[in-house]
């Protein structure tokens, strides 16, 4: 009876030091340490410096005029990296949208450009009253003539400024929604 005791103990030390060598081997301290994330090389295929580009709408009349430091495309997501981007967004008119910013992501098709750092964008129309728009980020769609962004806004003009949170522009039509949290300091004139 004792050696079956024996027995059955050794068998189950053994099954147990199985375990633990087993245990020990996967699940080693450097499992637990911060691996670094999977990084997407960004492969620059091609770049320009000092760029002036200049497109026409199919009547003739001028889209826009963009000049820009440096131009950086990254093949493997196929995005266009810009640095100080300035853009005359005419839209056929002879009032355009002046947009500027420190950097930006143009995507592969170019329907949508996200603005970043020190994003202005201003205009001044026909009876010579200017509209100054800042914010820290913005996309802005091209082909609509629309801007949006959900950070903090402030738009300088008509006689006033306004400030909110998030907003959407709509170029063409010269119309502007702030979305919340929105201020408002007028002249009495």
């Amino acid at each position: 009876m004792l050696s079956k005791k024996i027995r059955t103990i050794v068998v189950f030390g053994c099954i147990a030091a199985i375990f633990a060598a087993v245990g020990y081997w996967n699940i080693s301290p450097e499992r637990f340490l911060d691996q670094p994330a999977a990084q997407v090389e960004e492969r620059i295929d091609w770049y320009a410096s000092n760029t002036h580009t200049l497109q026409y709408l199919p009547d003739g009349k001028v889209q826009y005029e963009m000049t820009a430091d440096k131009v950086d495309h990254v093949k493997a997501t196929d995005i266009t990296l810009v640095t100080t981007p300035d853009l005359n967004m005419f839209r056929g008119t002879e009032f355009p949208w002046h947009v500027q910013s420190k950097h930006a992501e143009v995507n592969s098709g170019g329907t949508e450009v996200e603005l970043i750092d020190s994003v202005r964008v201003a205009r001044t129309d026909e009876k010579n009253r200017t509209t100054i728009i800042t914010s820290s980020r913005m996309t802005v769609f091209p082909q609509q003539q629309y801007a949006q962004t959900e950070q903090p806004v402030r738009i300088d003009g008509a006689g006033g400024v306004s400030t909110g949170t998030g907003m959407k522009a709509y170029l063409k039509e010269s119309r502007i929604h702030l979305l919340s949290n929105v201020r408002g300091q007028y002249e009495a004139r």
